[in-house]
């Protein structure tokens, strides 16, 4: 039997009321105002130069992993975004709001936000940062990347892929209409209970953080699945575990995380919803619940999720910096074993968030101990990265800058880290902006990471490079804007300052909120450098055309295939012969794929149905939260009758004629560059298309034919 509510209700709209849109707060009107005029220009000049097509077929529907990946990490940057500027908000909320002189504005007793509004922003910031920026921002990379990596042509379920990929966009979507209608949770992202039960938050920002949590943790969870499936089962022929490149040892690693820890919190948020909908009392002290079993399963999944984050992050590291110290990746077994190493200590630690909670000495030292554990893994891998620059010929080009300010953001969310380890330490900090200040040095870890990744895969996947002097300008700004945000910050912790705060009652910590203050308005500049590098890298994309291994000391599998990579990724599938293989077969001569007849090559459809399928379930979420019953029975029988239709379509794939390969492989590398940089070599050019030496093979001395230069048994 449902709840009984407070407040109005009726059959049709639920709890929806003209009340329900705040159009009294200018912040509010001002944004509205600005997304409806931006989405009003997008959809016009969509029109007006014909492009529906061509997003039907190309993007909306398409089920190729590299498009898929693409569409991942524009949400995560449109979130990103959004993020921000929440971030933006609470930064000069917080600089103005201080003492008991402090003026008001819009309402607002000190400063210009309420406190109910300010907790919603620092909801949200959280929620968005961690979920909907970062998250798909690292598995949109890893669906680009992996498969090519790899030599497979998709993932293992390309329609599984699409269906994860609008499941996240959907619960992205219900974060953005809560702005607009109704309001979102303001307890804090990770939720508190009681405070979030119907009787102590009656309104539906509980509610849209459920759904838009629940959305986002079944489609990464669908996502995990299929990374799994496509790393176990469809690597290249000769490509055994230990061939495997660091970066899809990683993806591995972290998705084995994923699989295992988000099916935690779908049941954590699932009874809180029945707690809120049904009435039941699973976190209900006073009914025979149980207020700790929330905290233990959000965190469950809570801080395998960090390492989830953090590990593909370490990939990317992983692979730009042997590129760029021209250099095999030092100790790479044991930078495998340290993978999975923080991948199953992750599962250890997640109590050192209750170290205040009263806890025997003996249990707060366990966890003490397994938090610490992690370092030692940790440790491995940025020794490894050490040792990989040393004697190296490093090139300071964007990514490797990107992936340098990622390995000392590391050192210093580590060490941060270590401290917060001990409980006797944490006592003292706990809840304070010195952990806030630490887990934003971990998250900068992972965001100096992607954009090192974006700039070192983006001519793999577009075909021309970005360009390096705003990009410099970019990076720049975010290291002025790193400093100057957040050693106040860890200083403000020292001094006892607590998170969430709508007002600052200590004078003495005005000046420090300031610093912080200029510290986001480097980060503004660095968001205005970052847009200029995009426009002007897309406005000079002629001039910055790449081949395919576009920094000439690539040594993975990924910069064998074409730049782009044609929608089949290999025209024939590479055999693979060692650790590094293009590097290898740089080194022998082996840079051309078998020369033999082209054939056809089967490859999934495109379908809607994924498409359908996110905006179905965004209606069912967004009618469970309003409690508009007949639209949330409306949406569960078209979502189980489209995917019944599914289940009956045998028409999912098709062949791409042999002609057609052929005419893209000679397209493609008729505009490949003709040289390209040796790997690993001291010195000197390789060509990209060259022969093998009358002979020999090679690989192992034996003699040969003067045939163009394949490795053996590429098919």
């Amino acid at each position: 039997m449902l709840v009984h509510l407070q407040g109005p209700w009726t059959p049709v709209l639920g709890r929806l009321t003209l009340q329900q849109i705040p159009y009294e707060n200018p912040i509010l009107l001002g944004t509205f105002t600005f997304v409806a005029v931006l989405a009003i220009a997008i959809l016009a000049a969509t029109t007006y130069f014909g492009k529906w097509e061509y997003l039907w077929r190309e993007w909306l529907t398409t089920v190729d992993h590299k498009k898929i990946g693409v569409m991942y990490c524009l949400l995560g940057l449109i979130m990103l975004f959004r993020g921000f500027i929440d971030a933006l908000m609470i930064r000069t909320q917080q600089a103005i709001a201080v003492g008991h002189e402090a003026p008001g504005y819009m309402g607002a007793v000190h400063g210009y936000l309420t406190p109910f509004h300010l907790g919603q922003i620092f909801t949200a910031h959280g929620l968005i940062m961690v979920v909907f920026a970062a998250t798909p921002l690292l598995v949109g990379i890893m669906n680009i990347i992996v498969p090519l990596q790899i030599g497979a042509r998709d993932m293992a379920y390309p329609y599984l892929n699409a269906l994860g990929l609008w499941l996240t966009t959907a619960g992205a979507a219900l974060v953005m209409v809560s702005l607009f209608i109704g309001n979102f949770a303001h307890g804090g992202w990770y939720g508190f209970v009681p405070y979030f039960e119907l009787p102590y938050s009656p309104g539906v920002g509980v509610d849209y953080w459920i759904w838009t949590f629940q959305l986002s943790a079944i489609g990464t969870s669908l996502g995990s699945i299929n990374l799994i499936a496509t790393i176990v089962k469809m690597r290249a022929p000769g490509m055994t575990w230990m061939r495997l490149p660091i970066f899809t040892w990683a993806s591995l690693s972290t998705n084995l995380i994923a699989l295992t820890s988000f099916p935690v919190l779908m049941v954590s948020l699932a009874l809180l919803a029945l707690d809120r909908y049904v009435g039941t009392h699973f976190y209900t002290a006073g009914m025979g619940g149980n207020l700790m079993l929330y905290s233990d399963l959000f965190w469950v999944w809570g801080h395998p999720e960090v390492y989830f984050l953090i590990l593909p992050a370490f990939g990317m590291m992983s692979e730009i910096i042997p590129t760029f110290s021209e250099k095999p990746l030092f100790g790479y077994a044991t930078m495998v074993i340290a993978s999975f190493a923080i991948g199953g200590v992750s599962w250890g630690v997640w109590l050192h968030h209750f170290f205040t909670m009263a806890a025997s000495p003996s249990v707060n030292s366990f966890y003490s101990v397994t938090t610490m554990l992690v370092g030692i893994p940790t440790g491995v891998k940025v020794f490894n990265w050490v040792f990989t620059m040393y004697r190296g010929r490093v090139r300071y080009e964007l990514p490797m800058l990107w992936a340098l300010l990622a390995l000392f953001l590391l050192l210093v969310g580590g060490m941060t880290g270590m401290m917060n380890a001990f409980a006797s330490s944490d006592y003292m900090w706990h809840n304070g902006l010195f952990v806030v200040a630490h887990f934003h040095m971990m998250v900068l870890v992972i965001a100096a990471s992607v954009f090192g990744a974006v700039e070192y895969w983006f001519p793999k996947v577009f075909g021309f490079k970005l360009e390096q002097k705003w990009g410099k300008w970019f990076f720049w700004f975010m290291i002025l804007g790193t400093g100057w945000t957040f050693v106040p910050m860890f200083l403000l912790g020292f001094a006892g300052m607590t998170r969430r705060l709508d007002y600052i009652p200590y004078m003495q910590w005005s000046p420090y909120l300031h610093v912080m203050l200029v510290g986001m308005v480097f980060y503004v500049l660095a968001v205005c450098f970052f847009v200029a590098h995009l426009y002007v890298s897309l406005r000079d994309r002629v001039s910055n055309r790449a081949g395919a291994d576009a920094w000439g000391t690539g040594r993975s599998l990924e910069w064998m295939t074409h730049s782009p990579v044609p929608a089949y990724n290999y025209a024939f599938i590479p055999h693979i012969n060692v650790l590094d293989e293009w590097a290898w077969r740089k080194e022998n001569g082996l840079t051309e794929l078998h020369a033999g007849d082209y054939e056809g090559i089967h490859m999934p459809k495109n379908t809607g149905i994924p498409l359908f399928l996110g905006m179905l379930f965004m209606g069912l979420g967004f009618a469970l939260i309003w409690r508009i019953w007949w639209l949330a029975l409306l949406c569960v029988a078209l979502i189980v009758g489209l995917i019944i239709l599914r289940s009956f379509d045998r028409d999912t794939d098709m062949t791409i004629p042999a002609h057609e390969v052929e005419r893209v492989e000679r397209g493609a590398r008729d505009e490949t560059p003709a040289t390209a940089r040796s790997a690993g070599m001291p010195g000197g050019a390789v060509t990209a298309h060259s022969a093998l030496r009358p002979g020999t093979d090679g690989i192992g001395g034996g003699t040969t034919s003067t045939n163009p230069s394949w490795a053996p048994m590429d098919r």
